[in-house]
């Protein structure tokens, strides 16, 4: 905690300096959440939606988006190793099976485990934002957005520019990458390439990853554009203490594969988009690297599913609607050859009323071979109670069905459960933001009660993990946050942007007498994020990223990373990080040790057509 304080102090340092001059007030630029249907100023949400600018995934000291994500208020981002070789994602105390993730709207589930959610075949240069949207979105989203949803975004580039870097550190660490931007007349496209790789961090912890991802879209018409997108991404790695530490010698090897086809017709009151998509993933996981006959698993899943979307602006607010097809299927030598089928329709509406107020409504249907038809309704309302503040309360319900893993897996230390029945949840929220002259504060009280809640659990160490099914657990929280960018400043050393949140977990799941659980009480209890930025002449920037995490059955601990860049928007440019600075002793997964101190540096070259 001492660490989290000196941060502070040093940022107590800067303001003798900052209140010494008349600064020119900042003005945050407006930005617009794109959801598959409805557009809604970020301003005018009526959700806790945390947004990730491409400042902050260049200037954080991480080297992969999961890196990048657990400095996100009411996030648990916990890895097994560095550089996103394996994480799990949860949001507000939810599993990593209860997390969607989708590049651009598209949906990244896989129907063997939620363990593959963050294969994410996008390299960090080829990210412009990304938007995390916290509590229930099944209604906007579907089925797997249980306690939330992260959103990547990509952007096509308007004119040339080539993006070049590379870096090494501890633990024989390496990697470099390339974004290239390449409009052709209408034709605009975008092609990212990045690997990574390093000896490991402690035995049998090393790993090669490699992403490749190609964006392209030509406009038909003013109105009408065609977007297509193809990734791929391979990793291989040695997975000690993954899964079970009877084993130090795991390795896995995934290859996952994704490709769209999109069709956008947009006009002043209409928007309608048609888009198809198909998501590949090969998992070979070894018990003993080096003998795999000794115990292999292979799986194959395949995703194929086509939506349409459209909003249609109406004398009377905005009408959304959309449907959805997805058919899921798997090859494993393990869980044996499956498929089931999805449909879903969507149907919402949006208005505003007494000049400052606006509510949004809406539900979505949703029919699974396996388990017939599920709805889930939803609303939120908002009101401006000032220009500078809002008030919002929202609720809605949520779903996910068991993964083959958690139905049908076999092995020495997990084995599945075909009797479980899908999770539900009921879920309400209501806060406060104020965004005034440079500042952006939040204060969020949520409340989810989960039915059926799906828990890997065993009667003893000596037995197997095996999923269950829990009666009724309700998670209840408060989220706190405050954002401060300060405004132009006339000085050699100046403060960019301070930052401060807290979150606060709370679940009543008791664990079953002679039941030990797995993940439900390793959930976030406490957590304390900090963050600051400040530049020397304009050419020399300072990162400074601190967490307090305190989980409901873990040993708390503290970690503070920092970064250097220099000339960063420059042609050619320099960066310097180091990651628990603290040199802290911590295991956010499995039995996985995380490294103590460690260190990156690199350069940069950025080249773009004026």
């Amino acid at each position: 905690m001492k660490y989290f304080l000196l941060m502070f102090v040093f940022a107590g340092t800067f303001m003798p300096l900052l209140g010494q001059e008349d600064s020119v007030s900042h003005t945050l630029d407006e930005v617009i959440i794109k959801e598959n249907r409805m557009e809604i100023p970020f301003s005018k949400s009526s959700r806790n939606i945390h947004i990730i600018h491409r400042k902050a995934i260049e200037t954080t000291p991480a080297r992969s988006l999961q890196e990048i994500l657990s400095f996100t208020p009411g996030v648990d981002v916990r890895q097994r190793g560095v550089s996103g070789v394996q994480a799990d994602i949860g949001i507000r105390g939810g599993s990593f099976e209860q997390t969607l993730m989708m590049v651009n709207g598209i949906k990244l589930s896989d129907p063997q485990t939620g363990h593959h959610m963050v294969n994410i075949p996008v390299p960090l240069a080829g990210i412009q934002r990304v938007d995390v949207l916290k509590g229930p979105a099944s209604r906007i989203y579907g089925q797997n957005a249980y306690a939330g949803a992260i959103n990547i975004i990509t952007e096509l580039p308007e004119k040339f520019n080539l993006h070049g870097s590379v870096y090494g550190g501890d633990f024989g660490m390496r990697g470099g990458t390339i974004q290239l931007g390449l409009p052709l007349g209408k034709y605009k496209q975008s092609l990212a390439i990045s690997h990574d790789g390093s000896e490991g961090h402690w035995y049998n912890s090393d790993y090669r990853i490699t992403n490749l991802f190609y964006e392209g879209g030509f406009s038909l018409t003013p109105y009408q554009e065609i977007k297509t997108m193809i990734a791929y991404a391979t990793r291989d790695f040695g997975a000690n203490g993954f899964y079970t530490s009877s084993f130090p010698d795991q390795w896995e090897s995934i290859q996952t594969t994704l490709a769209s086809l999109s069709h956008t017709f947009e006009n002043d009151k209409t928007y309608v988009q048609t888009r198809t998509y198909w998501r590949k993933n090969q998992d070979e996981f070894r018990l003993r690297r080096y003998e795999p006959d000794f115990f292999k698993n292979q799986h194959t899943t395949d995703v194929v599913a086509l939506e349409i979307n459209a909003r249609r602006e109406l004398a009377v607010g905005t009408l959304g609607l959309g449907l959805e097809g997805r058919k899921e299927s798997i090859d494993s030598n393990n869980l044996g050859e499956r498929d089931r089928t999805l449909m879903g329709a969507f149907l919402e509406h949006r208005l505003e009323f007494a000049e400052k107020g606006d509510i949004r409504a809406g539900i979505y249907s949703n029919y699974y071979s396996e388990y017939g038809w599920k709805h889930f309704p939803g609303a939120e309302v908002g009101y401006q109670l000032q220009p500078w503040i809002r008030a919002y309360a929202n609720f809605g319900s949520s779903f996910r069905i068991p993964t083959y893993t958690d139905l049908y897996y076999q092995g020495p230390t997990n084995i599945g459960n075909d009797k479980l029945e899908p999770e539900k949840a009921m879920n309400y929220e209501g806060g406060l933001k104020l965004f005034k002259k440079g500042i952006q504060a939040e204060l969020v009280y949520f409340n989810r009660h989960t039915k059926n809640l799906i828990e890997w659990a065993r009667p003893d160490a000596d037995a197997p993990w095996q999923p269950q099914n829990f009666n009724e657990v309700v998670f209840q929280g408060l989220e706190a946050g405050l954002h401060y960018s300060f405004g132009d400043q006339d000085r050699t050393i100046k403060m960019d942007e301070i930052s401060i949140s807290y979150n606060y977990i709370d679940a009543n799941l008791v664990e079953r007498e002679g039941q030990e659980t797995q993940y439900s009480l390793n959930a976030l209890n406490h957590q304390l994020i900090g963050s600051l930025q400040a530049s020397f002449k304009e050419s020399l920037e300072l990162t400074v990223k601190s967490r307090y995490i305190e989980r409901m059955k873990l040993d708390p601990y503290f970690l503070l990373d920092i970064r250097l860049d220099y000339n960063r928007l420059k042609k050619v440019g320099f960066f310097a990080e180091i990651s628990n600075l603290s040199n802290t002793d911590y295991i956010e997964a499995g039995t996985v040790q995380m490294p103590g101190r460690w260190a990156r540096g690199g350069l940069s070259v950025n080249l773009s057509k004026k």
